[in-house]
């Protein structure tokens, strides 16, 4: 696949047949409005297919069917091994279709083939095996107690769990929240952005070509404000997780106290710092690293070191190699294997983040790129985006962009740099470059984030927990911790004969 040229990709997109209709119970269903949206190639504004547009109807047969599913234990009460069994199939079947799984996120988001045939599918099919092998290795608790008394605690699925996820990586998130919830036993009612719903709905028919039952895996595209809200209400939903923008992030919380009270689970917005020091020696590396942190994904990541702070007696030299790096990675046809950056995901989007470049024209000085570009005279495409001498209260350092615009700002001393990078309402991610062990250390303390990468960006794996603090929400995906989410404690005290 990475030999195949932009004229492969093409034609294989061409040959690929896009599933529209709802999943639930087992099956693809059409809306029970009948009602349909169309999905959009950001990359050239062509319809790819119309979409179920689920409501609140929709999202109660698949809650019901989830529920069904639980309670008669076919997955719930599955033996560890054989639930194994099921999701390790699941990781080898994404793995033969890879191909098709990397351009449904191309065509649907804009992302450029490359990442998703190189990071995103292999990605969610190593997520799935990660789980699968994680769940016969999960031991429950013996309690000490005195003669006479065995009492043990055991973490057990919480029912049906609902989850909804963003447009930027929609295989990826899809993954992230339903691996671990189905690998602790629960049925999952997906409901994807209604701008990239294909990879979701291919994943749902391939986990029941695994083996996963009827019911407990369901997908409900459509939008946020019907079936992502309609699963925030409903009554019978025992948990949501949710990544996306810190305002919707809120509304699920209220959603939770205006019905059940059920968990929710919020990952959501960042504004990322990447700090570099002077007695960083490769700077290069630095460079290289700080370019990839904004512009990856078109900076569509929710962790996306777009505040860059750098030690001022390196900033002029620091920011020459950085230009170099951004003019070097113009954006083009997603299916163009040479592309570095694809498409913004809409239009909605592309304008506002043109709207942020224009109104820090004005209050900053823009060193390159800001403007849209078109790819064969047509697509949502925007320049990847520098500018200097931003000040810290101007809304490019303090608001979240999501998209290819990156905010520079010197600092003259350690405690300087940390308390700009601390000084926002996000804390998800932050990069520090230092080839000082103390300082490294030491800064690393200081920042109120979920993750700290050091002389590296956006450091993650199934190891370690991914996840923020302040507004950034306080949901973690990945590693074991991300199971607390999706199980209950639950103890059983027996009294016997001593």
């Amino acid at each position: 696949m990475l030999e195949y040229s932009l004229r492969d990709w093409k034609a294989r997109a061409a040959a690929l047949t896009l599933r529209g209709k709802a999943f639930i119970d087992g099956k693809f269903v059409d809306a029970v409005s009948g009602e349909t949206f169309d999905d959009i190639n950001p990359a050239t504004g062509a319809v790819l297919t119309a979409v179920a547009a689920c409501e609140t109807q929709d999202v109660d047969r698949a809650v019901a069917a989830g529920r069904r599913a639980f309670e008669a234990g076919h997955w719930s009460r599955m033996a560890p091994g054989d639930r194994k069994a099921v999701l390790l199939k699941l990781a080898d079947l994404i793995r033969s279709n890879l191909e098709e799984m990397a351009l449904l996120d191309s065509l649907d988001m804009g992302k450029t083939i490359t990442d998703a045939v190189t990071v995103d599918a292999p990605g969610s099919a190593h997520f799935f095996q990660w789980y699968a092998e994680a769940i016969d290795k999960i031991y429950d608790e013996v309690a000490p107690t005195g003669p006479g008394d065995l009492a043990f605690v055991r973490r057990v699925p919480l029912g049906v769990v609902g989850a909804v996820t963003p447009w930027n990586f929609p295989l990826d998130m899809a993954t992230w929240k339903a691996a671990a919830a189905l690998a602790a036993g629960n049925s999952v009612v997906l409901k994807p952005a209604e701008q990239s719903p294909l990879s979701a709905l291919r994943l749902a028919e391939l986990a029941a070509e695994a083996g996963v039952p009827d019911g407990v895996f369901n997908v409900v595209p459509g939008y946020g404000h019907t079936a992502g809200k309609a699963l925030g209400l409903h009554m019978d939903v025992d948990c949501l997780a949710f990544t996306g923008s810190t305002a919707i992030g809120k509304m699920f919380m209220q959603y939770s106290g205006q019905s059940n009270l059920k968990q929710v689970w919020p990952e959501t917005g960042g504004k990322s710092p990447n700090i570099v020091f002077a007695d960083c020696d490769n700077l290069d590396a630095a460079a290289d690293m700080a370019a990839f942190g904004i512009f990856f994904n078109q900076g569509e990541v929710c962790s996306a070191n777009s505040r860059l702070y750098i030690e001022r007696s390196i900033k002029d030299e620091f920011l020459a190699k950085l230009i170099q790096r951004a003019e070097a990675m113009q954006p083009g046809d997603p299916l163009d294997p040479a592309s570095r950056m694809g498409a913004i995901v809409d239009e909605k989007q592309t304008q506002g983040i043109l709207g942020f470049i224009e109104n820090g024209k004005n209050s900053a000085n823009l060193v390159t790129g800001g403007n849209r570009v078109l790819v064969e005279g047509k697509g949502c495409f925007v320049q990847p985006t520098i500018f200097d001498d931003v000040a810290q209260d101007n809304a490019l350092a303090r608001d979240e962009i999501f998209g290819p615009v990156l905010s520079v700002i010197a600092f003259d001393s350690e405690d300087d740099a940390v308390r700009m990078a601390n000084d926002s309402i996000y804390g998800l991610a932050a990069s520090v470059w230092t080839d000082n062990l103390s300082r490294a250390c030491r800064v690393a303390d200081r920042l109120h984030v979920g993750t700290v990468s050091v002389n590296t960006v956006d450091a993650l794996s199934a190891q370690t927990p991914f996840g923020g603090m302040k507004q950034s929400g306080f949901g973690r995906d990945l590693s074991l911790h991300s199971l607390d989410k999706y199980t209950a404690l639950k103890t059983t005290w027996i009294k016997y004969q001593a």
